[in-house]
């Protein structure tokens, strides 16, 4: 009887009865009904709990204290499906070239990594669809862990530029799990496990830093081999920040340049230059740099791991569009121009 009680406490937890689906996605595993503008080409799941995520971020609808809509990540919908039903469209997808990837969101409870463990088991066992995990590890093991299960990356969230900012909004001062440094160390941690430019962390625009202070964070992640995928700020009704408005697209579009140019490493942070108030006021390239930057279109694009292009994540289709879901018209690229006064 007693090898009977511990036996739940040694073996890996049983795949969860239930995942969380991004609208988008659903309808494109045929789950659900509907159209899309543009379809995904990940496929983004998100853990399922009944009650809500054990941190507090100021932004997140998922959050302990948020009053937000259970199914809601950012302004997108998350509804609940049997995750067997799941695996099995997702296979289908995978097989007809309609996805080729799939993230994994994940709420931070006590049995998420396992819950996270079981789930990419499941996935790598079904298809060989390659898998990200955007999750909160808290601590080494659970980064082996997910890398032992078989997801090939990891993205590790800072979400904010600066130390400070990051204990206003998910942090010390609203009662977070997460503190910076920790994060920090976390993310050289997974560089160690999954290896450079496997491990991702999202950087939200318009929090409260200046582009300066983004900048440099940026250049940060870059030097520790770390992806870092540009998100804006984007309020939802029920959060702690739901009256801030969202960042200037002129300001996206220059920190949009200038992760460009830091990651393909045609300049580093301390060639730019900045105004008194911290805008980018020289990139430390030529005009018809720019310009061509702006003509390829790349740096505009959704920033993350291969293949993710999470359509209007931050945004409504009306616009404006901050991170493009698929290549950008003539017309979009001479707003940008414009945007950047380049023109």
């Amino acid at each position: 009887m007693q090898a009977e009680q511990e036996q739940p406490e040694n073996l890996i937890a049983d795949l969860p009865k239930r995942t969380r689906v991004s609208l988008g996605t659903a309808i494109v595993l045929g789950l659900t009904r509907g159209r899309l503008e543009t379809k995904p080409t990940t496929s983004y799941l998100m853990t399922y709990r009944r009650s809500k995520c054990l941190s507090n971020c100021s932004f997140c609808p998922q959050a302990k204290e948020s009053r937000s809509r259970a199914d809601m990540l950012s302004r997108v919908s998350w509804p609940t499906f049997h995750t067997e039903q799941i695996i099995d469209k997702l296979q289908v997808a995978v097989d007809s070239g309609e996805i080729k990837r799939t993230c994994i969101q994940a709420l931070n409870y006590r049995e998420t990594p396992r819950h996270l463990q079981t789930l990419v088991e499941k996935i790598r066992q079904t298809t060989e669809v390659p898998v990200s995990v955007s999750f909160q590890p808290l601590k080494h093991e659970n980064i082996q862990l997910l890398a032992d299960a078989g997801a090939d990356r990891i993205s590790i969230s800072l979400d904010a530029a600066t130390e400070e900012l990051f204990d206003k909004v998910k942090g010390k001062c609203v009662g977070g799990l997460y503190r910076w440094q920790r994060q920090l160390e976390l993310l050289k941690e997974g560089v160690n496990v999954f290896g450079k430019w496997r491990v991702s962390t999202h950087l939200i625009v318009g929090l409260g830093e200046t582009e300066q202070d983004m900048i440099q964070t940026i250049q940060r992640c870059v030097y520790m081999g770390v992806l870092p995928s540009l998100f804006a700020f984007t309020p939802i009704h029920g959060t702690h920040l739901e009256n801030r408005a969202q960042p200037a697209i002129q300001a996206y579009r220059r920190i949009q340049v200038a992760r460009h140019l830091l990651l393909q490493k045609i300049v580093k942070y301390e060639e730019m230059l900045f105004d008194n108030e911290g805008r980018i006021s020289d990139f430390g390239v030529s005009k018809q740099s720019l310009l061509q930057i702006v003509k390829d279109g790349k740096p505009f694009l959704t920033s993350g791991c291969p293949n993710c292009n999470r359509p209007y994540y931050n945004e409504k289709p009306s616009g404006p569009i901050y991170n493009y879901p698929r290549d950008l018209t003539e017309k979009e690229l001479s707003e940008i121009r414009t945007q950047l006064g380049l023109d």
